[in-house]
């Protein structure tokens, strides 16, 4: 039975440093959306609560070291997905206000910035 959990502690610490990181490219799109959001004049709603957007980067870049630290995400969209989109505790929706305009699901801002990300070529990592 010792060895068993050896193995496993061992085979684990192994898989563990083998995870998948982030490319370049996608943490340079994800440091840009959380630029834009962090420039922005949006508030960010989480678990009911209405957060300035300096507020909203530093919990998504909290949420985004531990995905990061499990091998959890690869991609600016998983990032979207997985940190971006919801609360992990309720699993309710993020939201994101800008001025006057109607609130919208954090996720589909994110997906929005990052369209107009890729398209001007603003985030791309430096080679």
């Amino acid at each position: 039975m010792q060895r068993l959990l050896f193995f496993l502690l061992i085979f684990g610490v192994a898989a563990a440093g083998h995870a998948a990181a982030l490319s370049p490219t996608a943490r340079a799109e994800i440091d840009a959306l959380l630029s834009r959001l962090e420039a922005s004049s949006c508030t960010f709603n989480r678990s009911g609560t209405w957060y300035p957007a300096t507020d909203a980067k530093s919990h998504l870049l909290r949420k985004l070291k531990y995905l990061e630290d499990r091998g959890m995400v690869r991609t600016t969209e998983q990032f979207i997905e997985l940190a971006g989109s919801s609360s992990s505790t309720t699993g309710k929706p993020y939201l994101v206000k800008c001025g006057s305009g109607a609130a919208v699901e954090s996720g589909a801002w994110l997906r929005s910035q990052l369209d107009v990300l890729r398209s001007s070529g603003r985030a791309r990592s430096a080679p």
